[in-house]
């Protein structure tokens, strides 16, 4: 059994500092656990289990920004920079529901990104390099080494501390504190400059992958500057990503230099980003959609990006024929991008139009099959009309995405529509153990064991018991934090 480490509260603090964990405590963001090591070498395999694990706790504790369109979007962008990046983990990608101007890497290769990053990213090459950077914690096993360098130092830092207490306790009363307080600051400082050591590697990292990719690499350095002008505006309030990636002159200079150094590419294309954008401003101001095109027009947006937010809008009002008739336009002039088909399946099916939302979404699968945002739209439109084929879509999506919670809690209603309650019970705890809910998981199955037994079914009853071991070493990986 590893070893489990803990640290008093206010170290705990300090480390949120540290290279890439997600900002859990600024603002009272999420109020997240920090990621636990458990020795002085964590494996790739443990890495793969405890930031699979952080994750359940993540979708319990937080609103995902749920938009199958701008997930796929984020997952082109990151295979994209995975080639150069040295990563070789199995990613996912997480979206959160949040204002706040942040992203984040955990090991196991999970990937996180706000909606509120869109607000400040104005080009595709910006965001990138954001993610590009996350990448680098991810390929240089940032999180193991810093429990190793968390290990050498915990200890005597941890011992100074108990001397100290002992003399305040004893009745050395200034000097204990002082002890104390000086033994934490040393470890706080050295937490500090590792992490500065990280950030530069992951910098290097980046630049290399964006650059190869075909991305900007102008834009790291750039964004940098943008988010320090930012900090300054509020007074010295930082963004979010900039607690966890504190930005130094230094550090841009040398951002800088690096770039230089590189080739920048042509001009391209990113109308893609420009729409993902509109989509991400109209999400986070879903009570007031004016507000989305006001900010949107503040940047000087393409006229596509506008004329795109204008009919999501016009959906959002109810006015699906002018909605519709935007997007398709749209589609015509970029036939190569198939989120807008996707808009407008999507638009369709939000209003009702289930014929009209499945033939679209059909078109768009017969050139490309495994395209996520459209499958889901043929399952949910299927899921009313005939649920058993709902059914055996849904069951080759929870293969092709077993990370997926909205594709197991369709499966689950899919199964019960279609007379498949063993399999409806055993989606349903697939989709709680993905969402954090551990304990109702592993009850969901006790009960479907029992049901499979009950009807003679052993085979079901064989496949559920398996899934409850492997449940239970989830628990495990969640208590180990």
């Amino acid at each position: 059994m590893p070893r489990r480490w803990t640290l008093l509260p206010a170290l705990c603090l300090a480390l949120t500092f540290c290279a890439f964990a997600p900002n859990a405590l600024a603002q009272n963001d999420y109020g997240l656990p920090e990621l636990g090591g458990s020795s002085a070498t964590v494996s790739s395999g443990e890495e793969h289990r405890l930031g699979r694990a952080w994750l359940r706790q993540f979708r319990a504790q937080t609103d995902e920004w749920q938009d199958p369109i701008a997930q796929d979007y984020i997952h082109g962008l990151v295979a994209r920079l995975l080639p150069y990046a040295g990563v070789h983990d199995d990613i996912v990608i997480t979206l959160v529901d949040s204002r706040l101007l942040n992203a984040f890497a955990v090991p196991g290769g999970v990937v996180g990104v706000n909606s509120g990053l869109f607000t400040f990213t104005e080009s595709e090459d910006a965001l990138a390099s954001v993610i590009a950077h996350e990448l680098g914690h991810l390929s240089q096993h940032h999180f193991a080494r810093r429990m190793q360098r968390v290990e050498e130092t915990q200890l005597p830092t941890m011992g100074a501390m108990l001397i100290g207490m002992v003399l305040a306790a004893g009745g050395a009363g200034d000097a204990g504190l002082a002890t104390m307080v000086g033994s934490q600051a040393a470890f706080i400082q050295d937490q500090l400059a590792y992490s500065r050591r990280f950030e530069q590697e992951a910098d290097r990292v980046g630049l290399e992958a964006l650059a190869y990719a075909g991305f900007d690499p102008q834009a790291m350095p750039e964004l940098f500057r943008a988010m320090q002008r930012l900090s300054s505006l509020q007074g010295g309030n930082p963004p979010e990503f900039l607690l966890t990636h504190p930005v130094t002159e230094a550090r841009i200079a040398d951002t800088q230099a690096r770039a230089d150094q590189m080739p920048s590419p042509a001009p391209h294309d990113s109308t893609a980003f420009d729409l993902i954008r509109a989509r991400a401003l109209l999400a986070l101001n879903r009570d007031n959609p004016d507000q989305a095109m006001t900010q949107l027009r503040q940047d000087d947006p393409p006229d596509a990006a506008i004329r795109y937010l204008q009919a999501l809008i016009a959906a959002h009002n109810g006015n699906t024929a002018q909605a519709l008739e935007t997007i398709d336009q749209l589609s015509a002039a970029q036939p190569n991008l198939s989120m807008l088909p996707a808009s407008a399946a999507q638009v369709a099916f939000d209003a009702g139009q289930r014929d009209v939302a499945l033939a679209r979404a059909r078109r768009i699968l017969r050139l490309q099959p495994d395209y996520r945002p459209a499958q889901l739209i043929e399952a949910e439109v299927l899921l009313q009309q005939a649920p058993r084929q709902a059914y055996d879509i849904l069951r080759r999506m929870s293969d092709q995405y077993p990370e997926d919670p909205q594709v197991f809690s369709l499966l689950a209603e899919a199964a019960g529509r279609s007379d498949r309650d063993l399999w409806g019970m055993l989606a349903r705890a697939e989709q709680l153990q993905l969402t954090g809910h551990i304990d109702r998981a592993i009850k969901q199955l006790d009960i479907a064991e029992e049901t499979a037994r009950n009807q003679g079914d052993f085979t079901m009853a064989s496949r559920l018991a398996e899934r409850r071991k492997a449940y239970l070493g989830y628990r495990q990986a969640l208590q180990d934090f």
